[in-house]
């Protein structure tokens, strides 16, 4: 069994976190921290997990968190920085799910996302946490950085196509939509049942921290400097990301199938769906999977549907994936009930 930590039980992903960890059968959770709730029990605030987890929230202590194997950040941009290098050098392991070593450019980290990096030194070091890119490395890491929603849903729909060279790389447009949850678990009018319901509407249109996150992925497998223009909308639905890709043909490909196919075999998570056909939210459901499927709708134009469940392929999940890679678990422990439906 290893000891886990979760920083940042309170929130959407830290629950979610919890959830996954229950069921986990090689995970003990030894700690959930929260600031403001300390000496609270988690089930006060989460009454589900009652009966399977007896344990009070607690302050983020360093030394109550070094007794761990490992610990998940579930917190907003800039708390792992600072926590990171104690951690580090205590043995602890680290993967964090914000957004603090996701980029490597520390001025363009800054600037996204407005304040100075606490631990630059350690991010070139970070693994980025995309199983399906980084696989080998996420093995023997210390620390890694996990992957947003949003960049998951969409480079997983275009990695195949860059790595094959046969779309154009600077055209490439990603119509992107989430649930709600996405935004966290904050008080805020926009997202009051009351805004959200029977609405629709896009956000962050001139510019989303998420995007250079994409591009510096999508950059990473492709022989060219890439670019997309990535637009997020927010749907009334609680749970869910569906990402519409398009980019344009350079070539006419036999078997785009095949293609895909081919570049995931092996990947537990990623589900290659029958060609022309149309995944929806509901199929991924509360599930680290992501389904994808792929049209040629004329000569040169290829639309790439791709969908998640934000909360766990888009967050606790691929965390939870990350770290059986980092400990020599199955990939897919903990990770295997089918989708929740209806």
């Amino acid at each position: 069994m290893k000891r886990i930590g979760i920083v940042g039980g309170t929130g959407y992903t830290g629950a979610e976190l919890i959830r996954l960890a229950l069921t986990h059968g090689e995970f003990e959770v030894a700690c959930v921290t929260s600031r403001g709730d300390a000496g609270t029990p988690v089930t006060k605030v989460w009454p589900s997990f009652a009966g399977f987890l007896d344990l009070d929230f607690t302050e983020p202590d360093p030394g109550r968190l070094a007794e761990c194997d490992l610990v998940f950040f579930a917190t907003p941009n800039g708390t792992a920085m600072t926590a990171a290098p104690e951690l580090l050098a205590r043995g602890v392991r680290i993967i964090d799910l914000s957004a603090d070593f996701r980029l490597k450019s520390i001025p363009s980290w800054e600037h996204w996302y407005g304040m100075k990096h606490a631990s630059p030194a350690l991010v070139a070091e970070a693994v980025y946490g995309l199983p399906e890119l980084n696989r080998e490395a996420i093995t023997g890491a210390r620390l890694v950085a996990n992957p947003g929603c949003y960049p998951t849903a969409t480079t997983l729909g275009l990695i195949p196509l860059l790595e094959a060279g046969i779309v154009e790389p600077r055209t490439l447009i990603a119509d992107a939509k989430s649930g709600v949850s996405g935004a966290g678990r904050k008080a805020s009018l926009a997202h009051l049942y009351g805004e959200v319901a029977e609405n629709f509407h896009a956000y962050a249109v001139d510019g989303h921290r998420h995007y250079p996150e994409i591009v510096q992925t999508l950059n990473a497998v492709s022989a060219e400097a890439t670019d997309i223009t990535f637009v997020p909308h927010l749907l009334p639905m609680f749970r869910g990301i569906h990402v519409t890709l398009y980019a344009r043909l350079r070539e006419r490909v036999a078997d785009l199938q095949a293609l895909y196919g081919a570049r995931y075999d092996g990947h537990p998570f990623v589900r290659i769906e029958e060609a022309n056909s149309h995944p929806d939210t509901r199929a991924v459901y509360g599930t680290n999977l992501c389904r994808i499927s792929v049209h040629q709708v004329n000569e040169n134009q290829l639309v790439v549907l791709s969908v998640i469940d934000n909360l766990t392929k888009g967050a606790a999940g691929q965390a939870v994936q990350n770290a059986n890679l980092m400990f020599g678990f199955p990939e897919t422990q903990g990770l295997t009930a089918p989708p929740m439906a209806p």
